[in-house]
């Protein structure tokens, strides 16, 4: 048995990864991967073989939210790259094996042109972007709002086009509404849960006595940092919450910490040893401190989170948890991604404008505890139950058996 694994970011490629492992420990697949953005560390820390040229463009993936990160792209060598990529495919597909798609319709795409036979992740896409159990949402554009109704489903008909090909298995959808959605369409979907909400356990005991909130400023530099200094700027307004805090960031692999020191450093924050500040004096003295590659510890301790990312934040969402999010310059977390993001995950996140708005949306909520309540119950709904990736691979086995 062979199968290739597509997928294009940094979160598409920890999802794909944690689906990987579960096929490897259960089957003697031989599993080789193509990163379709980026370099593949992720793969290769795997130890998962990678096919193919891979190579980091400007926009970090990120082309489809501005015109002119395409542009920086194709002068980076994204043509060139794409027939390169396509061309690996392709070879690959040439003996018998399973193509596994993860991402949005570019993974899905290139699977199609190989003509092998293939699988889809659909990380990107939720009907929750649209619509919840009550109905359909408001938006901000009226020709959005009027496409994406007559189309009747978040999928475009040209991505159900893909689906519904003969090389098609199998769609993973991201949520049960979006797979009960997608089968009215005879798409072959399969409800077996998000693989976002896997490899999240944490079993340790520390305490805090008094309101912990995870700082998530996303993975990508130089992004990151510019969001970093919005939420330091967001914290500074919480000291009047009159309450003991302290904030735990899980620093994404790659991401410079001499960067972060400085600007702590310009925000009134002291280091007292690796990685841990304290800003003000006394009984009054808060605490921070970053937690590289401890991400999971990070959400599980924290009861709150100031985000500025896309997977991250919906992981963390999906421990029933809330989110507070401030709209930043992009690529990726502009104020557009922020306005989508509040309708994928609805009552869970609030959309803080300004950073000095935040100590009032943080008080409103904490004195609200059948809103906290609510939200608890909406995040599992919306992101599901640890397993999916599990799930997936006993589907994926059952789907390589019958080539």
């Amino acid at each position: 048995m062979r199968l290739l694994c597509l997928s294009n970011g940094h979160g598409e490629d920890t999802i794909a990864i944690r689906i990987l492992q579960a096929l490897q420990r259960k089957s003697d697949c031989k599993i080789e991967a193509l990163p379709i953005v980026g370099e593949g560390h992720a793969y290769r820390n795997a130890n998962i073989p990678v096919i193919g040229s891979v190579k980091a463009m400007p926009s970090g993936g990120f082309i489809y939210m501005d015109n002119k990160q395409l542009v920086r792209d194709i002068q980076g060598g994204l043509l060139k790259l794409t027939l390169e990529q396509i061309k690996a495919i392709k070879n690959w597909a040439k003996d018998d094996g399973l193509i596994l798609a993860v991402g949005d319709i570019v993974p899905m795409l290139f699977a199609w042109i190989s003509g092998a036979p293939f699988a889809f992740v659909a990380t990107a896409k939720s009907e929750y972007y649209l619509r919840d159990e009550k109905g359909w949402l408001p938006r901000q554009s009226w020709w959005d709002d009027r496409l994406e109704r007559s189309t009747g489903c978040i999928f475009q008909p040209w991505d159900r086009w893909l689906m519904k090909r003969p090389q098609c298995k199998a769609v993973f959808p991201r949520d049960r509404f979006t797979a009960q959605i997608l089968k009215r369409f005879d798409v072959p979907a399969f409800d077996l849960g998000n693989p976002m909400m896997d490899g999240l356990e944490w079993s340790g005991s520390e305490t805090f006595d008094g309101l912990t909130v995870a700082l998530i400023p996303g993975s990508r530099p130089p992004e990151c940092f510019a969001n970093w200094e919005l939420m330091l700027q967001a914290i500074d307004n919480l000291s009047d919450l009159k309450q003991p805090m302290q904030f735990l960031s899980a620093i994404a692999p790659g991401i410079d910490l001499d960067q972060l020191h400085t600007l702590l450093v310009r925000y009134r924050w002291r280091s007292t040893d690796s990685n841990t500040y304290v800003n003000g004096y006394g009984e009054n003295q808060t605490t921070l401190k970053l937690m590289p590659g401890r991400f999971a510890e990070c959400i599980q301790r924290s009861e709150i989170a100031i985000a500025m990312a896309g997977t991250a934040t919906e992981q963390f969402i999906g421990l029933g948890k809330p989110a507070f999010i401030i709209p930043g310059a992009g690529p990726q977390f502009t104020p557009a991604f922020a306005e989508a993001q509040t309708r994928l995950l609805g009552a869970s996140v609030t959309l803080v404008p300004h950073p000095a708005q935040m100590s009032r949306a943080v008080r409103s909520l904490l004195e609200n505890p059948d809103r906290i309540q609510m939200i608890a119950e909406n995040g599992r709904r919306r992101m599901g139950e640890p397993g999916a990736a599990e799930r997936i691979s006993d589907c994926l086995i059952d789907i390589l058996h019958t080539l």
